[in-house]
């Protein structure tokens, strides 16, 4: 097949920047390409990069994309205007187009439309409606399978698909546990949407000199994140603990040796409507970490409270008090942690590049126009 992957306009592929999307779909790509498909990437020009370029066998087309803005109408001008020139390059021959932009399943001619999978990897917001020409509509949780066939018609069903994010990598490490350091991890995007304010506080009461909390993450507004004054925020809060901040680690390789050595990682977003799927939870369970998250209802189709991870209530009042019990019960308690991480581990078949490129593909082919 002849599969064309549109990136959104905001982070390039490779995936320098990180971006939980842009890192997935580059290992999709990989993946279709070493299983004899073709792959036309376009993506947003970056500086060192060739607007044209064949890398590993996938055929690269980038054109001007820009920095994220702090608005979201602003995000969706410079959205279209990418979009005008991104569909603009898509092979009239192609037999299946990925859409990751806003507009791109809008303004595709419709015999196109009947090619096109939507990525649905937020929540969506209204426009589920303007999209049901397009040939499938791809939910990345549960959650967001529900809230796609909230806006839509019922006869439109059929086009709604799950299948869920895959781990950027492949994973073939076996985890020597006992290497593993008295270090709980938080790995994303610094923004007031993840609850780091919860996850500090819970640490602080921890009152614990031997371990340390490890924040790595975006905290620019150009990369998604809270901007210079929460992280200062954050900071101020965390003055009084073992808590270190560390820049973003976009590199994949380097970022998994902090998972290594990390042996709980705890996720607390808040993000009711933003959040739906969580990479980050999955990337540590591929790691042997001990996995916290909150109670948000896309962690539910891979992390199973007292069975793989823990799964505290953000809701209520007393959610500080209750991760701060979490913390406890795992930094006093060896076997359950290692019980919890050891179960975490399956992620990395449950969720590999190479059994989802086979779902990804199968729909693919039930798609093609015959």
């Amino acid at each position: 097949m002849k599969i064309t992957i549109v990136q959104g306009a905001f982070f390039p592929v490779p995936p320098l920047m990180g971006g939980a999307v842009e890192k997935m779909w580059y290992g999709l790509a990989k993946e279709f390409v070493s299983r004899g498909h073709e792959v036309n990437y376009i993506s947003k020009s970056y500086e060192g990069f060739s607007n044209v370029e064949n890398e590993g066998g996938i055929d690269h087309i980038r054109v001007k994309g820009y920095k994220v803005p702090s608005s979201g109408i602003v995000l969706k001008i410079l959205d279209l205007f990418y979009t005008l020139k991104a569909v603009r390059k898509i092979a009239a021959n192609t037999d299946i187009i990925i859409s990751n932009t806003f507009w791109l399943p809008i303004i595709l001619p419709l015999k196109q439309k009947k090619k096109c999978m939507i990525d649905v990897a937020r929540m969506p917001k209204g426009q589920m409606k303007f999209y049901t020409k397009n040939a499938r509509l791809r939910a990345n949780s549960t959650p967001v399978a529900k809230a796609i066939k909230d806006e839509i018609k019922t006869e439109y069903f059929d086009k709604v698909v799950m299948i869920p994010n895959t781990l950027p990598y492949r994973n073939t490490t076996t985890i020597d546990f006992s290497k593993k350091q008295k270090i709980i991890l938080y790995t994303g995007r610094i923004h007031p949407e993840k609850g780091l304010d919860i996850l500090i506080k819970s640490f602080a009461s921890l009152n614990t000199k031997d371990w340390q909390l490890l924040i790595v993450g975006p905290y620019s507004t150009a990369t998604g994140g809270g901007g210079q004054a929460y992280l200062d925020e954050l900071k101020q809060l965390a003055q009084n603990s073992n808590v270190r901040f560390l820049e973003p680690i976009f590199d994949i390789d380097k970022l998994n040796i902090i998972y290594s050595k990390a042996s709980v990682f705890v996720y607390p977003s808040i993000a009711e409507k933003g959040e739906t799927f969580g990479v980050s939870p999955l990337e540590a369970m591929s790691w042997g970490c001990a996995t916290i998250v909150s109670n948000l209802e896309c962690f539910k189709d891979f992390l199973i409270h007292n069975k793989n991870g823990l799964c505290f209530d953000h809701r209520v009042e007393r959610r500080v008090e209750i991760l701060n019990q979490y913390l406890k019960d795992l930094i006093t308690n060896p076997k359950l942690l290692n019980d919890l991480a050891v179960a975490g581990l399956m992620v990395n078949e449950t969720h590999s590049n190479e059994k989802l490129a086979i779902e990804f593909l199968d729909e693919f082919e039930s798609m093609k126009i015959k």
